[in-house]
């Protein structure tokens, strides 16, 4: 066997004997959307965190399927895996919230979707949300405190909730990730992988403890 090809084996024996694990093998991440979820917002994400291992669920306000959009265009329809009233934080390790305007502004109004999402945060989960969906995050009483981005329409109700608007492709504090639109995508995506893979975030818990509370506090 001539020296070439010795080394040649040596590199494929190596390559096969490295780690290849996933970063997020027996990860399982929540999805909540619903009928007018911005498509690439949902499919893109999902696909990021799937391919690193992550068991994936579309969780939503009713049983059946939910209509995505490509801007103001039909787009496929999405098997919904659990009903968010059956669904808790507990049985996830992450969240992402899709965008789309008609999306998160139906489910802002369901409060079980709205305590859906605060548990995330009270529990120190990192989450993900993109677009128009940080109004869940406003209507959960998280924002207090925090640095986020969003499609910018949402920034004066960030403001008003306490947050600190960033107009910047990714935004990440705490566990917490968000972006701004479907052309962020790819930072949103390297993000919430990086965030998911450290898991849950004690300061995100905090934060979220004390925006509550400051919430509460009669003015």
């Amino acid at each position: 066997m001539s020296r070439r090809l010795r080394r040649a084996r040596k590199r494929i024996e190596t390559t096969e004997g490295a780690d290849v694990s996933k970063k997020l093998e027996g990860k399982r991440i929540a999805f909540l959307a619903t009928d007018m979820v911005e498509q690439v917002e949902l499919t893109e994400p999902w696909k990021a965190v799937r391919d690193e291992g992550a068991k994936v669920e579309l969780v939503s306000l009713e049983e059946g399927k939910i209509q995505g959009f490509n801007h103001y265009d039909k787009g496929d329809m999405f098997g919904v895996d659990r009903v968010v009233e059956e669904a808790s934080a507990s049985d996830y390790d992450a969240l992402v919230i899709p965008g789309g305007v008609g999306n998160p502004d139906t489910m802002r109004t369901d409060e079980n979707a709205v305590a859906f999402v605060r548990d995330f945060f009270e529990q120190g989960k990192p989450v993900g949300v993109i677009c128009h969906g940080p109004w869940m995050l406003v209507e959960a009483g998280v924002v207090r405190g925090r640095k986020v981005t969003s499609w910018p329409s949402l920034q004066t109700d960030i403001r008003n909730a306490g947050g600190e608007w960033v107009d910047k492709e990714v935004v990440v504090d705490q566990g917490l990730v968000t972006s701004r639109k479907p052309d962020d995508l790819p930072a949103f995506n390297e993000k919430i992988v990086e965030e998911f893979c450290e898991g849950r975030h004690e300061e995100q818990a905090e934060k979220a403890q004390n925006a509550v509370h400051a919430d509460a506090t009669p003015k």
